[in-house]
């Protein structure tokens, strides 16, 4: 009899063993990046009655013993090398679970709206680019791409929908255009495996993507209203909080380099609302990641004829001024101008390739420490005035300033009346002298601070100046560089 009850409860041990399962997050998987030389989390689920598992990394032969909690949750550090690959990491929880072709490398989260969103086969009559070139040039295996699915939750998940692709010709064809350009120009000057993780929605607004404890503070001056469901749900992509929730709040701990964020359209009527979210977001972002006060790069608003701007002076340039304003107030940050780069009548501009290329330079020198590529198009320093003359001065053109248009079409200066009327402009050296017949007095310059504009004023380096005035007058009230 006792026999028969040790096989018996032998055959229900192994039998429990057989059937123990390990759950993971859909981001770690078969062809994933990882991010190299950190300590990256490691996590998910497992239904192993002894409540422990063990995870074998290849890359070190190192063997790690997890405890999984009374709800079979489970989470560790692995210690990745320097990049390389393939790797195996193989779990074990009473059976073995192998994850193949694992990658070490740089791995970069890429979000926001539908400018990042846009696939590099473009929109329906809105294209990007040399997209048919970028398609044929679609063979770097050392770049993977994994795109999220678009859900809203009502309160925030722990799981999302996903998968890891090689970024070949198809697997591009619906992913971000500027995610995986930013990836070609990474790859190409670091020679290591790029990672993009996309997780980016058309038409919403930064409250969607900001977490409930850091939205709640600003919900009285805010249009979209929080609200408070019991359970999770479906809801409009536009609620506040719900794409934090179902498409940033699975991803946090994820082992990034750092985040590239282009979203900004939904919001350009409220450059003061903005100016608030937007430090607050980065920070809550941050703190969630715990590593640090990682890289934050992100696109200007591109200028766009809107029937719906500023009357006394226009929302979008004051929108602009703001975001140009953040990277000097909020640490590790940086924008990427594209005041050249937009489209009179289409708010999905074509010319990816430039928006991304910039923000590679800007990853590469303030990130990879590649000091030699400038990233940085002429600032506006300070102004003199002499006479009818008004004369700028810049920083970040140590080797002059160079008009695309000759001479410039996008100056403007005012007198007393606060009346602005266009300028001459001549350059000289890293200074631009404006003069207007209309103004026998200057006291102030503006440069593109309209809805629309089409800049033409670059540094020798081919980068361009973002759109500013010298004046504060209609000041909003997160005020000037």
């Amino acid at each position: 009899m006792k026999k028969i009850i040790t096989s018996v409860l032998v055959c229900l041990l192994m039998t429990s063993w057989s059937s123990a399962k390990v759950i993971l997050p859909s981001f770690f998987a078969n062809g994933m990046v990882l991010q190299q030389q950190s300590q990256v989390n490691f996590w998910g689920k497992s239904s192993n009655p002894s409540k422990t598992l063990s995870i074998s990394t290849s890359w070190d032969k190192k063997k790690y013993e997890v405890t999984v909690d009374a709800e079979g949750k489970w989470k560790t550090k692995l210690a990745t090398p320097k990049a390389g690959g393939p790797y195996t990491i193989t779990i074990n929880d009473g059976n073995n679970f192998q994850l193949r072709e694992i990658w070490i490398g740089e791995v970069w989260l890429v979000s926001g709206q539908s400018n990042m969103e846009m696939p590099v086969q473009g929109f329906k009559d809105q294209p990007v680019l040399n997209s048919s070139e970028i398609f044929k040039n679609a063979t770097n295996k050392n770049i993977h791409v994994f795109r999220t699915i678009k859900e809203a939750k009502g309160i925030a998940v722990d799981n999302m929908r996903g998968n890891w692709q090689v970024a070949d010709s198809a697997a591009i064809r619906l992913f971000s255009a500027v995610g995986y350009l930013f990836a070609v120009e990474l790859q190409q000057k670091l020679k290591v495996p790029v990672g993009i993780i996309q997780s980016a929605w058309g038409g919403t607004n930064i409250s969607s993507w900001m977490s409930a404890e850091t939205f709640k503070d600003f919900e009285k001056e805010n249009r979209y209203k929080l609200k408070h469901p019991d359970s999770v749900i479906k809801t409009d992509r536009n609620a506040p909080t719900a794409l934090f929730n179902g498409m940033i709040n699975p991803l946090v701990g994820y082992g990034i380099r750092g985040v590239l964020w282009y979203q900004g359209e939904h919001n350009h009527r409220e450059p003061d609302f903005y100016a608030k979210v937007f430090p607050v977001m980065i920070k809550d972002w941050r703190t969630r990641w715990g590593i640090g006060d990682f890289p934050f790069y992100y696109v200007q608003l591109a200028p766009n004829e809107s029937v719906k701007d500023g009357e006394q002076i226009s929302l979008s340039a004051l929108f602009r001024e703001m975001q140009y304003n953040t990277q000097f107030a909020v640490p590790n940050t940086a924008m990427s101008v594209t005041l050249d780069a937009g489209e009179q009548k289409v708010i999905h501009p074509a010319n990816k390739p430039a928006v991304a290329k910039r923000l590679a330079a800007i990853a590469l020198n303030q990130t990879y420490g590649f000091k030699e590529i400038a990233y940085a198009g002429p600032s506006y320093k300070s102004f003199t005035v002499k006479g009818n003359q008004l004369t700028l001065s810049f920083d970040n053109a140590e080797k002059g300033l160079k008009a695309f248009t000759t001479p410039s079409v996008n100056f403007e200066l005012a007198g007393t009346d606060k009346v602005f009327h266009p300028a001459k402009a001549q350059i000289k050296g890293n200074t631009v002298i404006l003069q207007s017949d209309q103004v026998k007095k200057p006291i102030a310059a503006r440069y593109g601070f309209k809805m629309w504009v089409m800049g033409d004023l670059y540094n020798t380096e081919g980068l361009p100046a973002s759109s500013f005035r010298t004046d504060d007058w209609f000041a909003p009230s997160y005020g000037k560089k």
